[in-house]
């Protein structure tokens, strides 16, 4: 997201409201090796999902969060 430009950093912004309002939590996504555009991509087709659909996305991508800062943690230095 650093590297974004205003109009992309617009959009996921106003898209995350939109989420929000549709589906009651945060829009989540596992961002590891995504550009700003991709993830504005994947909330863009994700915001077509009903309720009980997205919430198994959403939680897919909250195990693969907990799995990357897991291996992380664990990993030897």
């Amino acid at each position: 997201m650093e590297n974004a430009g205003e109009a992309t950093r617009q959009a996921i912004a106003d898209g995350n409201c939109v989420y929000r309002e549709k589906f009651g939590y945060i829009y989540i996504v596992c961002a590891t090796g995504k550009s700003s555009d991709e993830m504005l991509a994947i909330l863009t087709e994700r915001l077509q999902n009903d309720a009980a659909s997205e919430i198994r996305v959403a939680a897919t991508e909250q195990s693969k969060i907990t799995r990357l800062r897991l291996q992380k943690m664990l990993a030897p230095e």
